[in-house]
């Protein structure tokens, strides 16, 4: 599904260049979740970034395959369409673009790009309905522009329901833990377990164990100085947890 291979990336610092990725090479196979787990200053947030296709990095060396393609060849908006899909740590808020016709122009641009129909009226007031209720998104919520007047856990709420609409077969996670309380977590957690499946990836972008209680992953990999240092099952979330990422630090 996804095969990142001795990837580098570097950031325009000032005047100067700053690697920030340094060599990161693993394997996600479809119908696992992984978990990459650091401390601030790692690399995790450019990872998921740069698979997505953000502007404002550059990747000297590497590559990065989705389902055998080179997504490093594509534009933000094709690796959508392909089925990639990054929730962010802190979703932004868009005046003026009404929830119901942003849901609606995604789905629609992503199956037009696919070569499928269009969702009538009815098709996609249903879907909506039903990711809607899955997640606890309030009706009121979808009349309101993206995500204005929404608090932290509304808007990780909303993001989760995106993806279910939106069906993708890799979904990166950036920290979608960050700023919610544990009804709030248990809730979007549950959202992200009902989309695991055979043909689905998930790579949960965390600090914490926490999430990982909820959200099961295959392997937990650990970014420290802009490489995975050490990987293992879900065991190592929780060592972790205990011990923190010092000894980690000095390997980096």
């Amino acid at each position: 599904m996804l095969n990142i291979k001795n990837l580098h990336v570097s950031v325009e610092d000032g005047d100067h260049s700053r690697e920030i990725l340094k060599g990161l090479s693993f394997h996600l196979k479809p119908g696992e979740v992984h978990a990459i787990m650091g401390p601030n200053g790692s690399g995790k947030s450019t990872l998921g970034n740069v698979i997505a296709g953000k502007d404002g990095y550059e990747v000297t060396e590497g590559e990065i395959l989705f389902a055998g393609e080179d997504v490093l060849e594509m534009e933000p908006e094709e690796r959508a369409a392909a089925g990639l899909f990054l929730a962010f740590q802190y979703p932004v808020e868009v005046p003026g673009v009404a929830t119901m016709t942003f849901l609606k122009a995604a789905m629609n641009s992503q199956r037009e790009a696919r070569g499928e129909e269009k969702l009538t009226t009815p098709q996609f007031m249903k879907l909506v309905k039903d990711a809607s209720e899955m997640l606890g998104v309030r009706s009121e919520m979808l009349k309101r522009p993206i995500n204005v007047g929404f608090s932290g856990g509304e808007k990780k709420r909303n993001e989760i329901m995106q993806m279910a609409l939106l069906q993708p077969k890799l979904a990166v996670l950036d920290e979608t833990d960050s700023g919610l309380d544990i009804d709030a977590l248990r809730i979007v957690s549950e959202g992200v377990n009902a989309l695991r499946g055979p043909n689905r990836s998930f790579l949960v972008i965390t600090h914490y164990q926490r999430l990982l209680d909820y959200i099961k992953p295959d392997q937990v990999h650990v970014l420290a100085g802009g490489r995975i240092v050490r990987s293992g099952g879900p065991e190592l979330a929780t060592e972790l947890e205990e011990r923190g990422y010092a000894e980690f630090l000095e390997t980096a």
